[in-house]
C-alpha cells in the first residue's frame, strides 16, 4: 500500500512497484486518514508511507494506528525530510524501516523487499544524525499544544479543540519556549519542526 498525498509521487512510487514481478500495490491512498481503514479492508503486507500528510494524523501517527490494529503490515516511512525526531518518532510507532526520497530507486524496491521479509531498513545518513539528537523535551499535551500553534490556531481556538483552559494553554506555551529555549512561540515551532517533534 502506498500513502502519499502528492498524486505524482504517488503514481509514480505505484508504477515504479508494478514493474517488479514480485510486488502488487494492492492499495493507494493521499491522507493519513486513509491509511488503516484502506490497510483494514485490502490487508498490505507492507505500508509505504510518507510523513507529511494531509487529515487528522500524519504518516507516523498512521504507522503507530497500523502497527496497532493491523499488526501484519509493516511500514516503511519514505520521506523528503530526513529530521532526526521524525527518525525517533517512527521507532515509538514501530516503523520497520525509514527511508529518504532521494534514495535510488532499486534502493527502495530493495528496502520493500527487506520490510516485508522483517528487516528493518534505516538511512544511514539519518543514523548518525540521530544519534547527535537530544530527546524531544516536550509532553504529549505540549506537542499538541505546539502542532495547533504551528497551524496558526490562537489560544482560545487551542483551548477549544484541547478541551483545556486558555490560562492552561498559555502556560503551556510559556513551558514550551522555555523547555526549547526560543524566543518565541514561532521559534519553538520552527525549533520543534527542525528537529521533528512536530
Amino acid at each position: 500500500m502506498i500513502a502519499e498525498d502528492q498524486r505524482v509521487v504517488r503514481g509514480a512510487l505505484v508504477a515504479l512497484l508494478e514493474l517488479e514481478s514480485d510486488l502488487t500495490v494492492v492499495a493507494e491512498v493521499g491522507s493519513g486518514d486513509e491509511v488503516v481503514p484502506a490497510a483494514l479492508r485490502h490487508g498490505p503486507d507492507v505500508a509505504v508511507l510518507d510523513i507529511d500528510m494531509p487529515g487528522d494524523i500524519d504518516g507516523l501517527d498512521a504507522a503507530a494506528e497500523l502497527s496497532r490494529r493491523v499488526p501484519g503490515c509493516r511500514t516503511l516511512v519514505l520521506t523528503g525530510q530526513g529530521r532526526a525526531g521524525h527518525l525517533r518518532r517512527a521507532q515509538r510507532a514501530h516503523v520497520t524501516g525509514f527511508l529518504l526520497k532521494t534514495a535510488p530507486v532499486d534502493e527502495l524496491i530493495t528496502a520493500v523487499r527487506a520490510v516485508a521479509a522483517g528487516r528493518r531498513v534505516l538511512d544511514p545518513n539519518l543514523a548518525v544524525t540521530a544519534w547527535n539528537l537530544g530527546d524531544d523535551p516536550l509532553t504529549p499535551r505540549e506537542t499538541d499544544v505546539l502542532r495547533l500553534t504551528a497551524e496558526g490556531a490562537d489560544v482560545a481556538e487551542i483551548a477549544t479543540r484541547l478541551f483545556l483552559s486558555a490560562g492552561t494553554v498559555r502556560n503551556h506555551l510559556t513551558a514550551i519556549v522555555g523547555k526549547l529555549n526560543a524566543r518565541s512561540r514561532t521559534d519553538a515551532v520552527r525549533i520543534a519542526r527542525d528537529a521533528g517533534w512536530i
